[in-house]
């Protein structure tokens, strides 16, 4: 069977576009788990030039869904990595994960307690 050129790296049909990937990677709201409001909830995601900012810690950004289902040792664990490693070494980014290595992996219980909502 012959593959032709035209169908090389067209894998979604005419019309349609692909769920997940990068798009759905950028629609997502970001939070910063490093940095909560009075209110409840978390700061957006990032830092600005403002004097008010620059004072600010490295933010550790994730997914405000996946902030949700974290618990507060998590959150404490992946935000003292993340301001325990040396930031923008080379001028990049300093990235690490979100779980350590020691089985952090999340559920999809949430942590409401006895009385929570399935």
């Amino acid at each position: 069977m012959a593959i032709s050129r035209s169908s090389i790296g067209k894998s979604v049909s005419k019309g349609s576009k692909p769920k997940g990937g990068l798009t759905k990677w950028f629609k997502e709201d970001w939070v910063d788990i490093g940095s909560k409001k009075k209110g409840g909830g978390y700061a957006k995601c990032g830092r600005s030039k403002q004097k008010a900012d620059a004072k600010r810690k490295y933010p550790k950004c994730v997914p405000a869904a996946k902030a949700a289902r974290m618990s507060k040792s998590q959150i404490k664990s992946a935000v003292s990595r993340k301001r325990a490693k040396k930031q923008g070494v080379g001028g990049k980014p300093t990235n690490v994960k979100t779980f350590a290595a020691k089985g952090g992996i999340i559920s999809n219980k949430s942590n409401m307690g006895l009385f929570g909502r399935s």
